[in-house]
């Protein structure tokens, strides 16, 4: 990087780099402000660059099984959370030990579906289990185990995982707005809370996030295509 100010051309080891894409340097903000309709483009795509790297970088290591001590699977299809206890264990524990209680904490299974919902419920209000609060919220969307379909509940629940630093409340959020489920539709917050679910290691949002880059790419030449041929028409 130049030591010299983008703007005015002063030479000087102090100058400020842009914060955006730390391509550029500075004296100050009056000299920001002068160069940004020249560097704005070129600022705005190495700061998507920079994100990108940030974005689709290698995902954090998981929790390990309490059983075996490996390292959890990366997707939620291969481990199973325990409403007895709130472990989540691999599901070659699982079926290894399956029996008729908990392999980790050897509690009965339960019996009924109004026991699961009473398990999940102690879980949430005596331990605030942000995946307890995420299943709930699938099981009120879809009204499974009798429970009637409240898309409200279920929105509130997974506000409260996703604070809770829950990845998978990150990724049913991104879903929710994407798919307008009770709420309206809003993209910029689907891909917000895909972004925090991906950079978390969440694989589902990851491929949701590279979805949606490929379509506002797609969208973005159709645009500019667009502005060039009424540019054509308007000459």
């Amino acid at each position: 990087m130049s030591y010299h100010c983008a703007s005015c051309g002063r030479a000087d080891a102090s100058l400020k780099a842009c914060t955006a894409c730390k391509l550029v340097k500075y004296c100050g903000v009056e000299c920001q402000v002068a160069h940004r309709s020249a560097h704005k483009k070129a600022c705005k795509k190495r700061a998507r660059e920079l994100f990108d790297v940030q974005l689709f970088a290698l995902p954090p290591k998981t929790e390990e099984c309490p059983i075996c001590m490996i390292p959890l699977p990366y997707s939620d299809d291969e481990s199973s959370y325990m409403s007895c206890c709130g472990k989540t264990i691999c599901n070659g524990c699982r079926y290894c030990l399956t029996r008729d209680c908990c392999p980790f904490c050897n509690t009965a299974h339960p019996t009924s579906p109004e026991e699961t919902m009473m398990r999940f419920a102690e879980r949430i209000e005596k331990y605030n289990d942000p995946e307890a609060m995420v299943l709930l919220a699938m099981y009120h969307s879809t009204g499974e185990y009798g429970l009637p379909v409240d898309k409200s509940k279920a929105f509130e629940l997974l506000q409260r995982a996703s604070e809770l630093g829950s990845a998978t409340g990150h990724d049913h959020l991104g879903t929710t707005y994407r798919m307008g489920d009770g709420i309206e539709i809003d993209m910029k917050k689907s891909v917000h809370h895909y972004q925090i679910a991906t950079m978390m290691g969440h694989v589902t949002s990851r491929k949701h996030c590279e979805i949606t880059r490929q379509y506002e790419e797609t969208k973005s030449e159709q645009r500019d295509r667009a502005a060039v041929i009424i540019a054509g028409e308007q000459e």
